[in-house]
């Protein structure tokens, strides 16, 4: 398997490929929809971070405002006061990479210059196309998701992810991001209507390959996952690894779940037979 340099701020980097990269999802907000009020406080944020590194995760994600359906936006300042105390004590502690799930631009810039190393935008550059211009000066990784909330969305699920995620990248071009920078996230959830259209984008998710970025797969406690298990989010781990596998085997390089080690053995016993997979046979 070929192997590419994700290049981060602060002089880091991940390399994609070989191996599986879990990324824990630390959400510091009162109102995500499986974990909510968890991990506000700043010291269960840290304690939470820190258990993700040591179960595998090799980068926490911290998000200050929820992304579920229906959820109510907060201000900027509101965000800030949640996720940059957290990113600059991770930062300090030198544990793990940070993401901020961000599309904020003041924000993503706050957050960098916090000790974050990666920005992640759920609305793919297209809320606030200066995230690219972010990205562009301080070297910090761009994951860039699709989403289908608030416009008319094609009827094939992949020619809708090639339509919004080319934007994207015509955004991401424009402000200067090197193409290193960038990994490209599905979306799962994200407007997609039925549990028909996630699962027909996990039957399809190899076509993603096409774009010629790393992606990464959001998949963790969705609400597909649900409707196929008939469990309550928090009870969704084993699901959500099951995801994770199936689309490791189509091509995901990177994993954003909040059940980080479930995912992590999941995924090793799945890069495992990939490597073995590819060794070429015994001789005679």
């Amino acid at each position: 398997m070929t192997t590419r340099r994700w290049q981060l701020a602060h002089g880091r980097y991940l390399d994609l490929g070989p191996k599986a990269v879990v990324v824990g999802i630390l959400n510091v907000t009162p109102d995500s929809f499986s974990d909510g009020g968890l991990f506000i406080a700043p010291e269960k944020a840290l304690e939470q971070a820190r258990r993700m590194v040591e179960e595998g995760a090799a980068v926490v994600d911290v998000g200050g405002e929820s992304t579920r359906p229906g959820f109510a936006p907060i201000t900027a300042e509101e965000e800030q006061a949640r996720v940059l105390p957290v990113i600059a004590a991770l930062a300090a502690s030198g544990e793990a990479l940070i993401s901020v799930d961000t599309y904020r631009e003041d924000t993503a810039r706050r957050a960098v210059a916090a000790g974050a190393h990666i920005v992640n935008d759920v609305w793919g550059l297209q809320r606030e196309p200066g995230i690219a211009r972010v990205a562009a000066e301080t070297g910090a990784g761009l994951i860039i998701m699709h989403t289908g909330r608030e416009r008319q969305k094609l009827p094939d699920v992949i020619e809708d992810q090639f339509l919004f995620l080319r934007k994207s990248l015509e955004i991401a071009r424009a402000g200067k991001v090197a193409d290193n920078q960038i990994v490209l996230d599905a979306g799962f959830g994200f407007a997609k209507e039925t549990a028909a259209e996630n699962l027909d984008l996990m039957v399809r998710f190899s076509e993603l390959q096409a774009l010629g970025y790393p992606l990464m797969a959001g998949t963790s406690r969705k609400r597909f996952i649900g409707n196929a298990t008939g469990r309550e989010p928090g009870d969704r781990a084993a699901g959500t690894a099951a995801t994770s596998v199936i689309l490791r085997l189509k091509g995901a390089d990177l994993f954003r779940v909040h059940d980080v080690a479930i995912n992590v053995d999941a995924l090793a016993v799945t890069d495992a037979m990939l490597a073995r997979e590819t060794e070429p046979p015994p001789g005679p």
